[in-house]
């Protein structure tokens, strides 16, 4: 496989120029500390750690985790990569200032870890996964647990887990088996069975801190009768270490498709102490915090493996030589050309690339709400950046994990037969990536969430919202003099998009009230319609900005002309997909409900 490359560059356009994030900054906590300079030097010492710590244990990762009666041992080099990454303070980045952490944006730690994640998607996930129950913490937890937990957590000494899945319910947690038992000293006996959990058992941290679904004895049937638990592997002491072991046990871990270097497993709590998050049965509620942190990263993990996918290919496809080009010869010292002459091929590696710049620079302009919600100044700032968020959210899981799945396939097929065997490592990234459509909610689910919580319950409110800002960004470009004739006619596009995209939103609604199937049979075509129309949003953005420093002679010219390429590119020949998406919606429901379960009997 080739060396792995951060696309610093890319990450520097976003962030200072496309979406201007340091005006953003002003408004958060914290965030007078992300000068241009500081982000720099961030950004350039992750890639440093990412492309010489993490990527040479890409592919030897993939021989995967071992266990040993409930033991968990990761692949060789892990241990030592997370010493280092613990040792250099990156867990605490963005951890609150009061229990060691640095306070700085979730946005820097967001890029930062698609970085991890393009270098060593199953090591990036142990600390990654660790956030995700820091963030609820810090929202729902005591003062006694932020000072129990959250120090070790923030500096990655331990390591944390959401524990949702069971053996018999996965996104339908109303059906969760896992029972809470109140003590008599305030603490609960916890006894029941998770399975598909990420970094559940490993050997990289002195301690794991399990942030577990559970019901009460008195619970409410359903949904509204979960409750959240901490439940440590290892007791805390009286001076803060591990101390006791708990009835926690790793009873095997899983035997996957891909991310084998990540010990997915499957725990029995058995008399386990827990202690409550939160208040009774308000869990789901609490887990939301978490939820939103991971689906965030799951997203960038489709423009990670696009990126790693698109690095490899392209590194390929200007080497092997196969046939001669269609348009006459390109390579007359040798037996062929090289496969980039080819169209086919070039419609592959740009499709990778689009997929790879759109989708971070979709999970960056997320990225501003999340600083927001984490740190703006005030509870209406905080409350408005939560919405706008959640809006993004289930496109931003749905939609980018699906497209990185396209992008590692196509990078496969670059390679030809080469792509479909181990030594290229290829085949691991299309293996790695499938994962991203489906935990943390598949993306049938996430469309759901979008159509049903995000759109139809919300009164159109967000949707009104985000596709008022593409029409606002539009009006700017479309009248003459103002931007070259590609940006007038992106603006169109966009215009369109916008207004189509509403309307599908209400043809939803009057479909769903003559039949409740349809929103459910056109909600995964409206997800895809809606991540295209958000891509081209932010691909219409970064064309914008390349254009005006080509125009005023600033910046690197390869790469904004690279940029302005790519652009033309998704416009031109990816996002028509989205009009099939959209024809798709209205199409007869009778062809997808009309035959008896029967029907589906392959016996």
């Amino acid at each position: 496989m080739p060396d792995f490359k951060v696309p610093l560059k890319d990450y520097s356009f976003l962030f200072n120029d496309v979406l201007d994030m340091q005006s953003k900054y002003q408004h958060v906590k914290g965030g007078d500390q992300a000068t241009p300079d500081m982000l720099d030097a961030i950004f350039s010492e992750a890639a440093k750690f990412s492309e010489t710590e993490l990527a040479p244990l890409y592919q030897s990762g993939d021989k995967g985790c071992t266990w040993d009666d409930g033991v968990v041992t990761t692949p060789a080099g892990f241990k030592e990569a997370y010493a280092k990454f613990i040792e250099a303070g990156w867990t605490s980045l963005t951890g609150s200032p009061e229990m060691g952490g640095q306070g700085l944006p979730s946005s820097i730690s967001i890029a930062i870890n698609e970085m991890l994640t393009t270098a060593n998607w199953a090591w990036a996930m142990y600390p990654g996964l660790s956030e995700g129950a820091v963030a609820t913490l810090e929202d729902h937890g005591t003062d006694e647990q932020k000072q129990t937990y959250l120090t070790k957590l923030i500096s990655g000494v331990w390591s944390g887990t959401m524990c949702l899945t069971e053996p018999h319910c996965g996104t339908d947690l109303g059906q969760l088996k896992t029972k809470a038992v109140p003590r008599d000293d305030g603490s609960y006996n916890i006894n029941g069975t998770k399975i598909f959990i990420s970094a559940g058992e490993h050997d990289l941290t002195e301690n794991i801190v399990h942030i577990v679904l559970a019901k009460l004895p008195d619970a409410p049937k359903g949904t509204k009768g979960i409750s959240l638990f901490i439940i440590p592997k290892f007791l805390p002491a009286a001076d803060g270490s591990a101390g006791e072991r708990n009835g926690v046990r790793c009873g095997s871990i899983e035997h996957k498709m891909g991310i084998h270097g990540n010990g997915t497993a499957m725990l029995n709590f058995d008399d386990a102490t827990g202690f409550l998050i939160g208040e009774p049965h308000d869990g789901l509620n609490a887990m939301f915090t978490y939820m939103n942190v991971a689906r965030i990263g799951t997203a960038s993990q489709g423009a990670a493996a696009a990126e790693r996918s698109y690095q490899g290919a392209s590194k390929y496809a200007r080497e092997r030589l196969a046939m001669r080009s269609l348009s006459g010869i390109k390579n007359p010292d040798g037996p062929a050309d090289p496969i980039i002459a080819h169209p086919d091929v070039r419609r592959m590696l740009l499709t990778q690339r689009a997929i790879a710049e759109g989708g971070r620079a979709m999970v960056t302009y997320a990225s501003q709400f999340a600083d927001l919600y984490v740190g703006g100044e005030t509870e209406q700032a905080r409350s408005a950046a939560e919405d706008r968020l959640g809006f993004c959210t289930p496109i931003l899981k749905g939609f980018i994990t699906e497209q990185g799945v396209l992008a590692a396939n196509h990078g496969v097929q670059v390679f030809g037969g080469h792509g479909y065997i181990q030594e290229w490592g290829m085949e691991q990234i299309l293996r790695d990536s499938r994962i991203a459509t489906l935990y943390e909610g598949t993306t049938g689910i996430q469309a759901l969430d979008l159509i049903g919580r995000k759109v139809l319950m919300d009164r159109f409110a967000q949707l009104k919202i985000f596709t008022g800002e593409m029409l606002s960004f539009a009006a700017k470009s479309l009248p003459w003099p103002r931007g070259n004739k590609t940006q007038r006619k992106q603006a169109w596009t966009l215009v369109k998009l916008a207004l189509k995209w509403r309307y599908l939103g209400y043809k939803l609604a009057m479909q769903g009230k003559r039949n409740p199937d349809a929103v459910g049979a056109g909600s995964a075509d409206f997800l895809m319609y809606s991540g295209y129309a958000y891509m081209a949003f932010m691909w219409a953005k970064m064309s914008a900005v390349a254009q005006a420093q080509l125009d005023a002679g600033k910046g690197d010219s390869k790469f904004l002309q690279e940029k302005l390429h790519t652009a033309e590119f998704f416009f031109e020949r990816m996002l028509p997909q989205a009009q099939v998406h959209a024809k798709t919606i209205g199409a007869n429901l009778e062809s997808v409900m009309a035959m008896s379960e029967d029907y589906f009997d392959a016996s």
